[in-house]
């Protein structure tokens, strides 16, 4: 085991102060179950070449101005666990297989100046990445993900996500972690980007230009979400968070509901992307969620809108589903869907990521009985927990497509 190197140099820069860095010139090669640190700034120059397959230790600055990057079939690790203020900037972006932020000096010692790619994942241990003050953004590759993300470390800046993967966006703003769940669809192309603003939008965006049915929304916070390749509507979850969203989003009331509002750049206008909505019992900072499928891009909130009407329907839903074998609700039962065999049954967990999904939905075989469809995080077969779904059924009447959207709640009672 043994760290490759072609060229390093270790600069002293005299001043006022001793400052020292650490500068590749050449071939740096960190090979596995290997590992390399620098107290120092570190400085990959243009003819650098970085390959950390083993564990590299940033205590200080990391500039790349070369090429970082490593091998697949390896795990390396990068490190920036700093005591002080670190800055992640370079020309060219740096290719890391995982990172681990974890830097005690203060709330938000990291400014990332740069744009970095992940390949696999990033744990948020401690510190805030400021990337909106420093114009950078963190780029997630098809299938990486992260863990560990809240109000201690979180990306307040841009977050972009390539790939089919199901998606929750390490975003937020100041000092408060506020995701939003993508689901994408099938095409692994697929290329959004994310930011959470903890501001007002209503300078450009009039909170006074809304459709009808939005009575009241949140002008406290925003999403703004960008689709950067790909053709396909997501199913978006928005999180609500008592320390950010206005207290009268928190209060019941049986003509209103919460929907996700969208600002609608063709009209003008916020216009009504409905939503149902849960609520979380898993002691995360958020303790509400919206799921909708959304009609378009852009600034994204959350509204209380006038409670939807379901318009007359010879189907009947019944949307409680308790697969425990006893006969009763043993499944998602759709009365008099079988006289529409052209239809499509999609269900979504409160996450918005898809757990089930069929064609030709009907009264006897094909139907939801409370296990994983799911592609993803969701292991196809297993038996889902209980709690409350969105499904999307579309059916074809008369030659015109109708879509359904609601909730339905899974028991496991015996």
């Amino acid at each position: 085991m043994k760290i490759h190197i072609t060229k390093i140099l270790l600069c002293a820069l005299f001043s006022n102060n001793i400052t020292a860095q650490t500068i590749n010139t050449g071939d740096l090669s960190i090979a596995p179950n290997t590992e390399f640190s620098t107290l120092f700034n570190f400085d990959n120059k243009t003819n650098g070449d970085l390959l950390i397959d083993g564990n590299f230790i940033a205590y200080a600055n990391f500039n790349n101005d070369g090429l970082v990057t490593y091998t697949n079939s390896s795990n390396g690790k990068t490190y920036f666990i700093g005591t002080q203020q670190q800055l992640i900037s370079g020309t060219q972006t740096a290719h890391f297989q995982n990172v681990i932020f974890e830097n005690t000096s203060e709330l938000v010692p990291f400014h990332l100046n740069t744009i970095i790619n992940i390949g696999k994942n990033v744990e948020f241990k401690k510190g805030i990445i400021d990337a909106d003050s420093y114009n950078g953004k963190m780029v997630f590759e098809q299938n990486a993900f992260h863990t560990d993300a809240s109000n201690l470390s979180f990306v307040d800046g841009k977050v972009e996500n390539v790939g089919n993967l199901d998606f929750e966006f390490p975003v937020g703003d100041q000092f408060y972690f506020r995701p939003s769940y993508h689901d994408k669809g099938a095409n692994a192309n697929n290329v959004y980007t994310t930011q959470y603003f903890f501001e007002n939008a209503g300078s450009l965006h009039p909170y006074s230009n809304k459709e009808d049915t939005i009575l009241s929304i949140d002008e406290e916070e925003y999403w703004n979400l960008t689709q950067d390749q790909g053709a396909e509507k997501i199913i978006l979850s928005l999180t609500l968070d008592t320390h950010t969203t206005p207290a009268s989003f928190f209060v019941e009331n049986p003509d209103t509901e919460l929907a996700i509002v969208r600002w609608d750049d063709t009209t003008l206008k916020w216009v009504n992307e409905g939503g149902t909505t849960t609520d979380l019992l898993t002691g995360a900072d958020y303790s509400k969620l919206v799921t909708t499928q959304v009609g378009g891009y852009g600034l994204f909130t959350i509204a209380i809108v006038k409670k939807t009407i379901t318009p007359d329907s010879d189907l009947i839903i019944y949307n409680a589903v308790s697969p425990n074998g006893d006969g009763i609700n043993d499944s998602f039962y759709i009365k008099g869907i079988d006289k529409y065999p052209d239809n499509r049954v999609e269900i979504y967990n409160r996450w918005g990521v898809k757990v089930y999904d069929a064609t030709s939905y009907n009264e006897n075989d094909v139907m939801f009985k409370g296990y994983s469809d799911g592609r993803s995080t969701v292991k196809r077969g297993e038996g889902l927990p209980a709690g409350t779904y969105f499904y999307v059924l579309k059916y074809n009447k008369n030659n015109t497509i109708i879509e359904n959207t609601g909730y339905l709640y899974i028991s496991n009672d015996k």
